[in-house]
C-alpha cells in the first residue's frame, strides 16, 4: 500500500469520528470544536507560509476564516450583551488579521489570532459545568458569563 492511501484512510477515520462527534455533541462542546478547528487551520497557515506553501496557506487561511465566521454568527447579540459585542469584535480583529497575513505572506498576524483564539477558548473550556449543560441552540454569553 501506497503512502498516499494510507494517508487517505488516515483523513477519512478522522473525517467519520469527526462527524460522529459531531452529531453527538452539546451546543457548548460544538463551539469547543470549532475553536478547535480554527487554530488548527491557523496553525497549518503559519507552517504553509514558512515553507513557502502559498496554495496550501490560502486554502487553510480561507477555513479558518470561515470557521471564526461560523464563530461570530453563533453569537447572541440580543442577550449577550457586552460579552457577546467583545467577541464579535474579536472575531472581526482576527478575521482581520488572517486577511493580513495571507495578503503579507506574514506568520506574526497568524501567530497573534492564534493567542487570541487561546485566551477565548480557555474562558470558554473554564464555563461551569452547569452551564456548559445549558440547553438550547444558543447559549447566551450573560448566562456563560454567570
Amino acid at each position: 500500500m501506497s503512502y498516499g492511501k494510507k494517508r487517505s484512510g488516515i483523513e477519512q477515520y478522522g473525517k467519520v469520528a469527526a462527524e460522529s462527534e459531531v452529531a453527538y455533541a452539546s451546543p457548548h462542546r460544538l463551539v469547543q470544536m470549532l475553536m478547535e478547528g480554527a487554530l488548527d487551520k491557523i496553525a497549518t497557515a503559519k507552517g504553509c507560509i514558512e515553507r513557502k506553501d502559498l496554495e496550501g496557506k490560502s486554502r487553510h487561511i480561507t477555513w479558518a476564516m470561515s470557521i471564526v465566521n461560523g464563530l461570530r454568527s453563533s453569537l447572541d447579540m440580543e442577550s449577550g450583551g457586552e460579552i457577546a459585542a467583545n467577541l464579535d469584535d474579536l472575531y472581526t480583529y482576527i478575521s482581520r488579521r488572517l486577511v493580513d497575513a495571507s495578503v503579507q505572506n506574514d506568520p506574526q498576524p497568524l501567530a497573534e489570532s492564534i493567542d487570541l483564539l487561546l485566551e477565548i477558548k480557555g474562558a470558554w473550556d473554564a464555563m461551569p459545568e452547569d452551564v456548559r449543560q445549558m440547553r438550547g441552540s444558543k447559549l447566551s454569553a450573560d448566562q456563560a458569563a454567570t
